[in-house]
C-alpha cells in the first residue's frame, strides 16, 4: 500500500513540476510581450516609473516562479524540501511586493508589519546558512556529519576554520 501512495505522490508532483514549468514559460512570455509594449509606447524606449515598477514585479514574479521549481524538481528527486530555497522565495515574494506597493495608500503598521516580516525572513535565512555552511552540506542539500569526510574518516582542521 505504502509503494501505491508513494507512486501517487510521484506522479502528482510530476504533474505539478509541468504545470508550474508551463506556468514560467508563459509568464516569461507575458514578460517579454509587456516589454515590447511598454518599449513601443511613446516615448519609445523610455518607462516610467509605474511601468519599470510593473516590469520588475513581473521579472520577480517569474524568478519566485523559478526557485520554487528547484524546490519541486528537488523533492521529486531526493523527497526532501530545502528549506533555504522556500526561505529564498518567501524574500522575493515580499521584495516583489514591497517593489509594487501604493506607499500613499498603507497604514504605519502595514509598513512596520512588511519590516517585521523581511526581518524575520533574513534572520532565518542568516541562521540557516549560519547552522548549514557550506562544508556541512552535500549536494542538493544530504547533510554531513561536521568533523566527518566521506569516507568516514576525521577532517583535519584549516587554518580558515
Amino acid at each position: 500500500m505504502e509503494k501505491i501512495i508513494r507512486k501517487f505522490e510521484k506522479g502528482i508532483v510530476l504533474v505539478l513540476l509541468v504545470m508550474m514549468m508551463l506556468a514560467i514559460l508563459l509568464s516569461t512570455i507575458e514578460l517579454g510581450v509587456l516589454l515590447i509594449q511598454q518599449f513601443l509606447h511613446p516615448p519609445r524606449f523610455l518607462l516610467d516609473i509605474n511601468e519599470l515598477l510593473e516590469v520588475f514585479g513581473f521579472f520577480l514574479l517569474v524568478l519566485i516562479g523559478l526557485e520554487l521549481l528547484k524546490t519541486v524538481q528537488a523533492y521529486l528527486k531526493n523527497d526532501e524540501i530545502h528549506v533555504e530555497v522556500v526561505f529564498l522565495v518567501a524574500i522575493i515574494a515580499v521584495a516583489r511586493k514591497v517593489i509594487i506597493f501604493d506607499y500613499k495608500s498603507l497604514t504605519p503598521q502595514m509598513l512596520l508589519g512588511i519590516a517585521a516580516i523581511l526581518l524575520a525572513l533574513s534572520a532565518g535565512f542568516y541562521m540557516i546558512k549560519k547552522t548549514f555552511k557550506p562544508s556541512t552540506i552535500g549536494k542538493l542539500g544530504n547533510h554531513r556529519q561536521p568533523g566527518v569526510s566521506e569516507d568516514n574518516g576525521p577532517n583535519m582542521p584549516t587554518n580558515s576554520d
